[in-house]
């Protein structure tokens, strides 16, 4: 038997028709009963609702035949952002990441949890109990771990401190897999640091938390983290150091890290002028000569920015040098500073923008020191004046406060020690600033040419977008960790999301995609994972649709789509 619909009156119905053959073997169809009209809440729906009830289903009668009828959305998780992010640590093999801890006694999956601190920091950055929050509401691939039971804050410090037991080791493990993607023959390296902002009063053993000057120029309690990255972006290495560290005392160690963990043939290192110091490049020769005899062959070579504003031995050649060029015109050349090669590149509209600047920020503050001097001699001749009066300390405390705000303490000199208010400028300095502004001094050992070289430092501003990824996007700071493993591991989570993070951004940039990394997550988070519960308390699950956007920045990642099957469903 089968269902027939016939149409009479405008009408549809339903009817139950019988096939069969007559005495003489012919197919004939007769039917059965008419079950009544095909029509929303019509006598079909309610004989399916009657049907329904004799099976003991609850339902109304209006819209049985509805199949979306009673269906129930029982949860919905971001999918997209996370299924790149796995897909990428595997194309980059950083489940071999899990050898560096392989003989740890802890029974926590390390890994995993390593991995959802990671993402974490890229997808949605949040403090430790902020990653368990994040866990519930994203849908993780099938074989990424923690389906069995979720895991509690406890679990995530824990696996911290595996992290940071075995944080040598996985540094070297880090570079095993770095290796592929970096030049071995010539390796153009760039080299900076930058400061942390740490919370916390308490004082630990081994404390990395120290008072120091942070890059906003305030005195913070903080932590320095020092970073390496290839010419082409991608960090192959980092260290964390205590917050009033030196930067020149830190550059040393990171280049014997790097040369040990590399198999490098030559290494250039570009570095700001922050880490410059004559003994510094005295230890890098001697370094050269113990590798040498060790039998390690390497070149060991370097470009450093020097702070020309320290020594004033530079102006008279500097001089010589700007009479030789054309005026407000661009130019490079090169001299002989302690028997080292130092080059020197002039940018005429930075000269022109930085020394207005500087006489602007001059005039105001004497205008400012003259109108108080005014005041002073006013009220010593017995002139009388609304408001209260100015006495010498306040005037001398004002203007030195306004001096120190503005960075210019070295050229207006507020002489604090005379009992009357006086200050004066330092014209000299004043022109030898002038004379330094728009002009790059390098010192190098190389004998790349100059304009090159001059290149290849202003590459650096890369690794400074680097910090800023680390800072924003990544949201390395404040730390609110105290122990001073804690906050390794919290900086080793941050190394390893911004190495994903640039590969993201190169393979973005060969397929000639303009989204940032940060955008391309955002666009992939909108790929959610979907459970729903049918009336008859079936459970189905499924992705929304990728969009051609979707689809396409998947291809740039060279990834695969997700698939309902590929990920994991704990309302299953």
């Amino acid at each position: 038997m089968f269902i027939k619909v016939t149409s009479s009156g405008g009408r549809r119905y339903a009817q139950l028709v019988e096939s069969y053959r007559n005495e003489s073997g012919s197919p004939r169809q007769r039917t059965i009963c008419t079950l009544g009209r095909v029509e929303p809440g019509g006598d079909v729906d309610k004989l399916i609702a009657g049907l329904q009830r004799a099976q003991g289903a609850t339902g109304t009668t209006e819209g049985a035949s509805d199949p979306l009828a009673g269906l129930q959305f029982l949860d919905a998780r971001a999918a997209g952002d996370v299924w790149a992010l796995s897909q990428l640590w595997q194309s980059l093999g950083l489940d071999e990441l899990a050898l560096a801890w392989r003989r740890s006694r802890s029974q926590l999956d390390v890994l995993a949890l390593f991995r959802a601190m990671v993402f974490n920091r890229l997808c949605d950055p949040q403090s430790k109990l902020g990653v368990l929050r994040w866990l519930d509401t994203v849908a993780l691939p099938v074989g990424f771990g923690l389906d069995e039971d979720a895991p509690m804050h406890q679990h995530l410090l824990r696996a911290m401190d595996v992290i940071d037991e075995h944080h040598d080791a996985l540094r070297d493990r880090m570079a095993l897999l770095m290796r592929p993607l970096i030049d071995q023959d010539l390796s153009l390296v760039f080299y900076d640091l930058t400061t942390v902002q740490a919370t916390g009063m308490s004082e630990v053993q081994g404390d990395v938390r120290a008072h120091g000057k942070a890059k906003s120029g305030l005195i913070e309690r903080q932590f320095m983290l020092s970073l390496v990255q290839t010419a082409d972006g991608l960090p192959i290495d980092h260290q964390v150091h205590p917050g009033n560290t030196a930067e020149a005392r830190t550059l040393l160690p990171m280049i014997r890290a790097l040369v040990a963990r590399y198999p490098l043939k030559r290494v250039v290192l570009v570095a700001d002028r922050g880490l410059l110091s004559l003994s510094n490049l005295d230890e890098l020769a001697q370094l050269q000569d113990t590798l040498q005899a060790e039998g390690i062959k390497i070149r060991l070579e370097y470009i450093l920015a020097v702070p020309a504003a320290r020594y004033g031995e530079f102006a008279q050649s500097l001089r010589v040098m700007a009479k030789a060029q054309e005026p407000q015109t661009s130019w490079v050349s090169e001299l002989d500073w302690q028997s080292r090669r130092l080059i020197v590149a002039h940018d005429p509209e930075v000269a022109q923008r930085r020394t207005q600047e500087r006489r602007k920020q001059i005039d105001e503050l004497v205008k400012q020191g003259q109108e108080w001097g005014g005041q002073l001699d006013a009220q010593d001749a017995g002139q009388k004046r609304r408001g209260r009066p100015l006495s010498d300390s306040g005037a001398k405390a004002r203007l030195y406060h306004a001096v120190k705000e503005a960075n210019v303490a070295n050229l207006i000199k507020v002489d604090l020690k005379h009992e009357e208010f006086s200050f004066s400028v330092d014209e000299e300095r004043q022109r030898y600033l002038e004379l330094l502004d728009g002009k790059l001094l390098l010192v190098t050992n190389t004998d790349t040419p100059a304009a090159q070289v001059v290149a290849h430092y202003k590459s650096l501003a890369d690794i400074e977008r680097g910090f800023r990824v680390l800072k924003s996007d990544i949201e390395i700071g404040p730390v609110y960790h105290r122990l001073p493993q804690r906050i390794r591991a919290h900086a080793m989570v941050c190394f390893v999301a911004l190495v994903l993070y640039r590969v993201m951004r190169m393979r973005l940039k060969a397929s000639k995609r303009e989204e940032s990394p940060t955008r391309l997550l955002e666009q992939l988070r909108r790929i959610q994972h979907q459970t729903a519960k049918a009336q008859d308390g079936r459970k189905i699950s499924g992705l929304t649709e990728i969009n051609a956007v979707q689809k396409s920045l998947l291809v740039a990642l060279k990834i695969t789509a997700p698939t309902p099957g590929a990920m994991q469903n704990p309302h299953l």
